[in-house]
């Protein structure tokens, strides 16, 4: 079980690293056996500069590519099956050439990268597969020119930037190196946060869909991903700090030369001018660091939904900024509920009525036994309804909130 997992996270990881630059096609079926492609990839934009990003994956992907990896060692009737798939889509293109009566080019052609975590002398030895250390670097293995096909060994392949993005989909001692070389990458990195999502989705999967199946080597990987999540919590409590101190200094002084001047004008433009701008700064400052406070809070829920969850839905949108003013207390809590919720649809309607009943909550504490009923109800508004009477919230009474959310849906 826990191989589909770690199939479906190659899959996407390497989806979501190549979509940049071309069509990535996931299970691709080809022949009326209906066997499937893990990943088709062909390339459109070749940008030099993300291509170089992507280091030695960049450089596979220069050219239309089959990928097929592998969490385990493939055996050679893995490989063949592999070699079979390249066989059936080569004939799939020429069929294709011979009905439009034009002429099929080798570079048109798919080479076949079959990835795997290690590759014993003697299987690489079995189908003659050589190295091209002119060209390529240690770890990838081609058969015949002919063949088009590449066995790539990730754990033979050197500990170097380049290869990092290829040894994330490693095993072992090898992937838990890669990612924590991952953690040293800025955290505004794009290819860094693409990563992270989808490492902390198989964390994720791995503790919710299979926990009693876990071995050391899965637990060891979920305590390796774990200090990446942390880091990105700690990067948008930071940026959020820094924002909020700006904000409340600009306020602050703002403030304080306005008060100063009207203070300045009645009492004597000196002293005016000196307690105008120590009581506006005073008050500035407490304004924008509280305004900073909640900005650091909406952007650490919007983080953590994102990571947690996937997309956020339209309903969920609508609810960061009137639950960014919860107490410090308040909003952990209702962290650790929502970390609690599963990675699926089901998870994502509970998080939507943990975040609506928050809402309410801190609108009114009245709601009593009618609270299930009030959440149905607001819960069916349409996003346009939905968006406008949390901004009315603050003005309605506990009575006008009962009146219009406590009745019994038809």
């Amino acid at each position: 079980m826990t191989r589909f997992i770690h199939d479906r996270f190659a899959k996407e990881y390497l989806e979501e690293l190549l979509s940049p630059i071309g069509t990535v096609n996931i299970g691709r079926d080809v022949t009326s056996e209906v066997r499937e492609i893990d990943v088709y990839f062909t390339p459109i934009t070749l940008n030099p500069e993300y291509l170089k990003s992507l280091g030695l994956l960049g450089k596979m992907a220069s050219t239309t590519a089959i990928i097929e990896p592998f969490r385990n060692p493939a055996n050679v009737s893995e490989i063949c099956s592999c070699l079979g798939k390249l066989l059936d889509v080569r004939g799939e293109l020429e069929r294709q050439s011979r009905r439009e009566n034009t002429r099929l080019d080798d570079s048109q052609l798919p080479k076949l990268w079959i990835l795997m975590p290690t590759a014993s002398k003697a299987l690489v030895d079995s189908f003659n597969a050589k190295p091209d250390t002119e060209n390529w670097m240690e770890g990838i293995y081609f058969l015949g020119e002919s063949l088009r096909t590449a066995i790539v060994a990730i754990h033979q392949l050197p500990e170097t930037p380049e290869t990092l993005w290829l040894r994330i989909l490693g095993k072992g001692k090898v992937q838990q190196r890669a990612i924590a070389q991952l953690s040293a990458l800025p955290t505004d990195d794009p290819l860094r946060m693409i990563a992270l999502e989808l490492l902390y989705r198989l964390q994720s999967n791995l503790v919710t869909d299979i926990p009693q199946e876990l071995g050391p080597e899965e637990r060891e990987l979920i305590m390796a991903i774990a200090p990446l999540f942390q880091q990105q919590i700690e990067a948008a409590q930071q940026k959020a700090r820094e924002e909020g101190l700006e904000r409340g200094l600009e306020q602050g002084l703002e403030r304080g030369l306005e008060q100063g001047l009207e203070r300045g004008l009645e009492q004597g433009l000196e002293r005016g001018l000196e307690q105008g701008l120590e009581r506006g700064l005073e008050r500035g400052l407490e304004r924008g660091l509280e305004r900073g406070r909640q900005e650091q809070q909406r952007l650490i829920l919007e983080n953590f939904l994102q990571v947690r969850l996937g997309k956020l839905n339209p309903k969920m949108t609508v609810f960061l900024a009137p639950i960014s003013k919860l107490s410090a207390t308040d909003f952990t809590v209702l962290l650790l509920a929502l970390s609690m919720l599963t990675v699926d649809e089901s998870g994502r309607e509970s998080a939507v009525k943990l975040l609506a009943e928050s809402v309410l909550k801190m609108s009114s504490n009245e709601f009593g036994d009618i609270l299930p009923i009030a959440l149905t109800n607001l819960l069916a508004l349409s996003v346009a309804e939905l968006a406008l009477f949390v901004e009315q919230l603050p003005q309605l009474s506990a009575d006008e909130l009962r009146e219009r959310l406590g009745k019994i849906p038809d």
